[in-house]
This record gives C-alpha cells, structure tokens and sequence, in this order.
C-alpha cells in the first residue's frame, strides 16, 4: 500500500498541466469519484488494523498535495487567462521614447565638420589650466584684467597660479609647444567666466577657436576661411564683414559680422536693424606668441579665430535665452527632435 501512495505521488508531482483542459484531466484522475485517491482510500479497509493509522495519515497528505497542486495550477492558468482577455495583440506596440541631441552638440558637430573639409584637425586640453597656457604664453600683460578674479575663476593663487581657463585659446598654445608647423587645428571645448548669468552671459559656455601657421600666411587667408565657414554653415547668400579690435594674442585683429539670416539683412529687432550680427573675433597670430611657443616669426606666420557656440546655436535656431542651454528644460530639448 505503501508503495501505491508513493507512486502516485511521484505522478502526481510530474503531471504536466498547460491549460484548462489538462487540468481537469489532473482533477478527474487524481480527485474524481473514481479517481485514484479514492480507489486508495476504497483499499484501506483491506489494511491490517495495526497499520490502518499510519496509512490512512498518508493518504491524507496524498489527497491534500493533490488538492493543494490542483489549485495552485487553477490560480495560474486563470491569471495568464485574465492578462491575455485584457491584452490586444493586433495592436502596435508602445514605441520607447526617442531622445535628441542638445543644440549645442549639434552646432559643435556642424562647426568641427565644416573645417574638417578644408584640413583641420581637433585638438582638446584640460579645463584646468596654470598662468602659462592661459594667459602669459598668449602675450597677456601682468595688468590685464582678465588676471583679476572678477573675470576669471581662480583654483590656486599661490606660487603657481591654477584657474579653470577662459578660453580655449590654451590648447593651442599646447599644439604650438608640441607640434612643428604647418598647423591648422580647432578647438572646441568649455570656458569660464566670472559673470553674472543672463539671457545674454553665463558663468561657463563653449567656444571653438582655430589656428592656422604655416609659411607666408596672410590676412586674406583669414579673411576666405572664415567666408567659407559664414557660408557653409548660415547659406550662401551670406556675407561677412571685419570690423577692427584688439586682442592680446593677435595683431592685427578684427571682429568678424554675418549677414542677418533672420531677415536676409533687411534690418531686425535680433540685428538691431543694422542688418549684421557679430559671430567671432580673429587676427593674426601675434610674434610674442610664436616665440612663446618655440616657433620662429621670422619663418611662420598665422592667424587664429574664435567663436562662442552659443552665439552661433542662437543665430541657427533663434534661441533668445543662453540659460536655456543648461536647464534641462524638456519642452526645449525635444524641439530640436530629428535634427542631424
């Protein structure tokens, strides 16, 4: 007897149930009027009376793991009945949401493959940086303002003195201090400020400035290059136009205005009705910079330019807040959804 209960529990545990019909099968066979539990029980009376205890304790437990299996296996198949009733499998999908790129990755993107077609290559170097690539290298005098700290964000003020640099104009001291001309690189990367933050200024931005040395370059040179880029990237009915300034690093040195795209320079509230729109500062690199930098001014020549990516995402997208940048504001970000 002892033999037939284990038996049938070994069934019982490997009978396979996969929907409603096997497990009425399972019912019927194992707990039916003539299934095999009561058949067990019918041939208890046959049981010696010594052992009539000890076998019908077992056929309790047989029955109650029948029964207990019977309804775990009803729980589940009627749950996996339930989901599939509320579920409608001729309908698509939910699709993930997409993302997007930031406005400022895609105009960087745009600017560095602009220059890539005429040979320039990227180079990038630390947000930290000492006096020497900073600022000295770059021909600032001991009492230009921009050594003060209401302009600049100073990390170390002792005998070496570390700031988070206010432009990248100290790669390309780096590039000049490691590399033998012909040059012609750009860099793009995150300044700093000490600025009060506006519409118009932040405390960090991003720029990328360019470098160009090599023999019997000229300020016509500049002067093509940066028509090239004011084409490529606003159209090419764009015009530029170079104004006179002052840079520590260059010499001479001018800023550079584009055609309003915004109202084909017919005059603007964006271009204060001038019809221009101020985009980069450039000149010729200075000779106090190249012999800095270990290379002759006697031999070489070269200009440089730089540029804010603020300024120009602005001028492509008509951003009017540069705090939109930097606050993760999703109603803004997905506008520029598709955008290459």
């Amino acid at each position: 007897m002892k033999e037939q209960i284990d038996a049938t529990r070994a069934e019982i545990k490997g009978y396979r149930i996969t929907d409603s019909a096997s497990l009425e099968a399972f019912r019927i066979r194992f707990l039916g009027s003539k299934g095999k539990t009561k058949e067990l029980f019918a041939e208890l009376k046959t049981v010696p009376n010594e052992q009539k205890k000890e076998i019908g304790q077992l056929l309790n437990e047989l029955r109650a793991e029948a029964e207990n299996h019977y309804s775990t296996q009803k729980e589940m198949i009627e749950s996996t009945a339930s989901v599939d009733n509320e579920l409608d499998l001729s309908r698509p999908g939910d699709a993930d949401p997409v993302g997007s790129r930031h406005p400022l990755s895609l105009v960087r993107r745009e600017i560095i493959e602009i220059f890539s077609r005429i040979g320039y290559y990227v180079s990038e170097g630390p947000e930290i940086e000492d006096d020497w690539h900073n600022f000295t290298a770059l021909n600032f005098p001991p009492e230009h303002p921009a050594r003060d700290m209401q302009d600049t964000f100073f990390v170390e003020k002792n005998e070496k003195e570390m700031a988070l640099r206010t432009h990248t104009s100290s790669v390309q001291v780096r590039v000049m201090e490691n590399s033998t001309p012909p040059i012609r690189t750009i860099s793009p990367g995150r300044v700093y400020r000490n600025e009060a933050i506006s519409a118009r200024a932040h405390c960090f931005f991003h720029q990328v400035e360019g470098l160009y040395i090599d023999k019997n370059v000229s300020f016509a040179d500049l002067k093509q290059t940066l028509l090239y880029f004011a084409k490529e990237m606003f159209g090419e009915k764009a015009r530029i136009r170079m104004r006179p300034s002052y840079f520590p690093f260059t010499e001479p040195s001018a800023e550079v205005d584009v055609s309003c795209s915004i109202c084909n320079a017919e005059g603007c509230n964006v271009c204060k009705y001038s019809g221009w729109l101020e985009i980069l500062g450039c000149g010729m690199v200075d000779p106090n910079v190249l012999s800095a930098c270990g290379i002759d001014p006697t031999v070489y020549s070269g200009f440089a330019f730089g540029m804010g990516i603020e300024r120009i995402t602005q001028l492509k997208y008509k951003v009017n807040d540069l705090r939109l940048y930097s606050e993760n504001d999703m109603r803004f970000l997905e506008q520029f959804k598709g955008a290459i």
